[in-house]
């Protein structure tokens, strides 16, 4: 059975959460992917500690949060990318994620060789 692009997006919700888990200590409270055109994009929502928050009201704070919360992300982007590839089956040509200090949503793009939205839509 052909996987729709709904059911391809819930999996990668649902494996992200399990990285997050796995490899920061804690998941988000909410995960969302969208499959448009050439991108995977995946909104995380509650991300952030209390004590992030708190240490946020401060532009020093803030910088370091978001430093280091960019850093933890960066350091386990090979997986995130190898996650992504083996979902799709398309190569990740570029890994791209912030993160908002004042929402605590964090958002990754994973740029694809090709539009794997178009591929799904054509089976």
């Amino acid at each position: 059975m052909e996987k729709t692009k709904g059911s391809i997006e819930a999996e990668i919700s649902k494996l992200l959460t399990q990285w997050e888990k796995d490899y920061l200590g804690r998941g988000s409270v909410s995960v969302k992917t969208d499959i448009l055109r050439d991108m995977i994009i995946v909104t995380l929502r509650g991300v952030l500690t209390p004590a992030e928050y708190r240490l946020c009201e401060t532009r020093e704070g803030m910088l370091s949060i978001k430093r280091t919360r960019s850093d933890l992300v960066k350091s386990g982007a090979e997986e995130l990318k190898d996650i992504i590839a083996e979902k799709t089956g398309e190569e990740v040509k570029s890994f791209h994620t912030d993160i908002s200090t004042q929402s605590g949503e964090r958002v990754m793009i994973f740029k694809l060789a090709r539009d794997f939205e178009k591929s799904i839509q054509n089976k």
